[in-house]
């Protein structure tokens, strides 16, 4: 068997590879039917932590503060702000009596660590339920608390929600980091669905208190500076205990970065926390990103070389189809269907960038939280 060969028999085995994960792992979210369950109505904790945010806490508080929801609070919590942060929520908490103010001081052991913060304000709260966003967030609708609280039950104490980020229009470096977003969470709904729970985004995540504090809070990884939501839910998470929302009224959104070099900054730290996933995790999404990659070096080289052109052009054209399907759906659910148009392109763009993270963090460690 001659290189070419080789390359063209490869292909094939790569997009039988990706089109077995399309329809037997991300097709478990993209075919699942929303189910809204019966409200609940149980005492929940909102639980913001907060550092020099006070611009973003003006603008996007209130939408949290006046959720339709009977019993919850809304615990702030000041990370060592050097802005007016501090002077914001305390003037919110005199007109909302639901506020909770914990106001954290830096300490030697813990400088700059959210993870202190956050376990500051978990204690202070003073409800079983937490509901875990961040302060640049807003929920997009007034049944956000409604929503996520709905999914916790007897046996199921996580609860996985979508932290979408705004659009903004003309804008591909938006695009971008909402393509990233998307697929994003198409895979840890899927896994989560297949019973590999992995990871959470803390824009929109809840848990409960004894869940914390079984794990003994965040102490596994207190000394890794990021991953207060991925690595927690990593390592708590399993098939029976994790439930995931996605119905319209229980996203959040965020601001998204407006310079590829902030969202670049941004992922790498995102990238550096995953080296800490389990290791049947981190080998099942190294393979994910191995098989894309994959895919399209081995179609650049077959196209380029017209070899056996034709053949190339429909076993690349069946795995695009597939992908499209599946992620048409998952983008419908999720409220994204606008990228689909370019999917291709910010597909590549992503698989490039993310190399180029991964190629960086060896290089040089990334910062954290500001």
């Amino acid at each position: 068997m001659g290189v070419l060969d080789f390359v063209f028999y490869s292909f094939i085995a790569i997009v039988i590879i990706q089109a077995l994960i399309y329809l037997f792992l991300f097709g478990r979210f993209a075919f699942l039917k929303s189910k809204k369950e019966t409200q609940k109505n149980i005492a929940l904790s909102v639980i913001i932590c907060a550092k020099n945010e006070a611009e973003n806490l003006k603008a996007f508080l209130p939408s949290i503060l006046e959720q339709d929801y009977p019993d919850f609070e809304v615990v702030l919590i000041n990370d060592s702000s050097s802005d007016n942060t501090l002077e914001v929520i305390q003037d919110f908490s005199k007109l909302y009596s639901h506020i909770k103010v914990v106001d954290v001081k830096n300490i030697e052991a813990f400088w700059g660590n959210k993870k202190y913060a956050l376990t500051l304000g978990i204690k202070a709260s003073k409800n079983d339920y937490l509901l875990f966003t961040d302060a640049d967030c807003k929920p997009v609708s007034k049944d956000w608390i409604k929503n996520m609280s709905s999914y916790f039950s007897n046996e199921k104490s996580i609860v996985l929600g979508y932290g979408a980020y705004s659009k903004i229009k003309s804008s591909f470096l938006n695009k971008l980091i909402r393509f990233e977003t998307l697929l994003t969470a198409i895979n840890y709904f899927s896994f989560a669905k297949l019973g590999l729970p992995y990871m959470g985004v803390g824009r929109n995540l809840a848990y409960t208190k004894k869940e914390f504090f079984d794990a003994n809070g965040f102490i596994n990884h207190i000394k890794v500076r990021s991953g207060d939501d991925d690595l927690f839910i990593n390592q708590i998470a399993t098939s029976k205990n994790t439930a995931i929302c996605f119905t319209k009224d229980s996203f959040t959104e965020s601001v998204p970065k407006t310079t590829y070099k902030d969202w670049f900054k941004q992922k790498r730290r995102h990238v550096s926390t995953a080296k800490h996933y389990k290791t049947k995790h981190k080998i099942i999404l190294g393979l994910l990103y191995i098989s894309n990659f994959m895919f399209w070096l081995l179609a650049l080289i077959l196209f380029t070389i017209l070899y056996n052109w034709h053949i190339v052009l429909g076993i690349f054209l069946f795995r695009i189809i597939i992908q499209y399907i599946i992620i048409g759906f998952s983008s419908k659910k999720l409220g994204e269907t606008d990228l689909l148009i370019l999917l291709p392109f910010l597909e590549i763009f992503l698989i490039i960038t993310q190399l180029t993270i991964f190629i960086n963090n060896l290089i040089s460690k990334p910062n954290h939280w500001k």
